[in-house]
């Protein structure tokens, strides 16, 4: 067959390209035109990018391109431009008392906004997202604040935590009476009775009536001697019906005989202040805020 001379394919009707492996010949299936076209535009297009915009690693940096565009400064402008509006809002927080903030209807709309987003970041870990709590985590939907649930009490407590490392952190520490050896296992046992008692649940009459003076000298001092608790060192109301650390007869005997305290961190020097005053106030308005 002359060199010039096309061969086709039987088969298909397309031209060969002579080229054949095994018996098996090459068809000769050219790309079609907009596809080469659209091929070129796209390395044309790949060397104009490489050239305007910063697209080539370096050693210790990268081709910044001609147009000097940074993705990166994009999102530092938007941010500079969002706390710029954010710091307006923060100043009027500032400015405005606490107790007075719910009366400025578009200043308590921004934060409920703000402050439900910093909530979700910081507190909902241990708080939950609904603010409900857990075990050994309180509830801040209710009523019972250890350490006062006011505006000024609320803030305090965030700023400077419970048990934490700064040094105005709110301190509390219930003894380990029986890990320590100040109380007996029986003794702890009628002491659970008479906190049952208190709390209007069902107890062992007796045994509460022995552990009256076990009380009086034992836990009269934090807990007062109704047992509705001194939120000025923490000391938790043991008439009502909230258990932070569990409830019935073997979580009581437990929390009196191996004290349990958890943690919260002090958060002044986390947060700005603006943020902190509008979470005390978010957590003032759940629901139980005094």
């Amino acid at each position: 067959m002359a060199d010039n001379q096309k061969e086709i394919d039987e088969h298909s009707g397309v031209d060969t390209t002579g080229h054949e492996w095994d018996g098996i010949k090459e068809l000769n299936n050219p790309l079609p035109k907009w596809w080469v076209y659209t091929f070129y535009i796209t390395c044309i297009w790949a060397v104009l990018y490489w050239i305007a915009m910063p697209a080539i690693p370096l050693a210790s940096s990268y081709t910044k391109g001609v147009l000097g565009y940074s993705q990166r400064q994009v999102v530092a402008d938007e941010i500079a431009a969002a706390n710029a509006k954010k710091a307006v809002w923060a100043d009027r927080l500032m400015s405005t008392p606490l107790e007075k903030v719910s009366d400025d209807p578009q200043l308590m709309t921004y934060v409920m906004s703000a402050a439900g987003t910093s909530f979700g970041d910081n507190c909902a870990t241990c708080h939950g997202t609904g603010a409900q709590g857990s075990k050994g985590y309180p509830n801040l939907n209710d009523d019972d604040w250890l350490w006062g649930g006011t505006l000024e009490e609320i803030q305090t407590t965030i700023q400077y935590g419970i048990r934490s490392e700064h040094e105005e952190t709110r301190y509390s520490e219930m003894p380990f009476f029986v890990k320590d050896g100040l109380l007996e296992r029986d003794q702890v046992r009628a002491l659970a009775e008479y906190v049952l008692a208190l709390s209007g649940e069902d107890h062992d009459a007796a045994l509460a009536a022995s552990a009256a003076e076990t009380y009086e000298f034992e836990c009269a001092s934090c807990h007062m001697e109704d047992g509705a608790g001194d939120i000025f060192v923490g000391a938790p109301n043991l008439k009502d019906k909230i258990w932070l650390h569990g409830e019935g007869r073997d979580a009581i005997i437990k929390n009196i005989g191996y004290m349990k305290a958890g943690v919260m961190p002090a958060w002044k020097d986390r947060l700005d202040e603006a943020t902190i005053r509008s979470l005390a106030i978010y957590v003032h308005s759940l629901g139980g805020g005094q």
